[in-house]
């Protein structure tokens, strides 16, 4: 055998029974999923969707008492549902109380069924938990919300997640699909200047 291919051979044998296995792939992504509804929800999917570690935000409807309700359905208000997203998350960048305290400083948690210039039921606000971990910290965050003295009380619900049904496609990333009519609506709203009343600038 000649020196080349003794040399190959001899490389071979150590690279395939180097450590005795493949090396392991690179862990996928873990993402978790949370609800939150905070009135209209183009808006509050515009603003989840600029926090880091948040990998989409989906607008949807929740907690009511019809199976795949319309967008005609739940803005008429006789559905029992709420406008809201699920937020996909990666647990690495962003935990789930972290998420809890962005929520709080982009609604307004002192105004039953109504959130800004939408009212009805369907814009009330709410946490939807998922499991004993999410329901704890939830209430806790609202616990210590109202210990702080920061606001006289909270209406924002905190209940068992229900079922979520995606809104209709049109829906999806509407601030992004129809930037100058979004604008016009969220600044129209009051949105941000309320927002700015009850938390302040930061």
């Amino acid at each position: 055998m000649s020196t080349r291919l003794r040399l190959a051979a001899l490389l071979l044998l150590i690279g395939g029974h180097a450590g005795g296995a493949e090396p392991p792939a690179p862990k996928a992504t873990e993402v978790r999923t949370a609800i939150f509804a905070g009135g209209c929800f183009w808006c509050i999917e515009a603003d989840f969707e600029k926090l880091p570690g948040v990998l989409a935000a989906e607008s949807g409807y929740t907690g009511g008492r019809t199976a795949n309700p319309s967008y005609e359905q739940v803005s008429a208000g006789n559905t029992g549902h709420t406008e809201a997203i699920r937020v996909s998350y990666d647990p690495q960048r962003v935990s789930y109380p972290q998420l809890l305290d962005y929520f709080w400083r982009h609604i307004d948690p002192t105004v039953r069924n109504r959130q800004f210039c939408d009212v009805g039921t369907q814009y009330r606000s709410g946490i939807y938990w998922q499991n004993e971990v999410e329901r704890k910290a939830a209430e806790s965050s609202r616990d210590a919300l109202l210990a702080s003295g920061k606001l006289p009380h909270i209406e924002t619900e905190i209940v068992a997640a229900a079922t979520f049904y995606p809104a209709e496609e049109y829906h999806q990333d509407y601030y992004k699909k129809n930037p100058i009519r979004y604008a016009y609506y969220r600044q129209g709203c009051g949105r941000d200047a309320r927002v700015k009343q009850i938390w302040g600038s930061s």
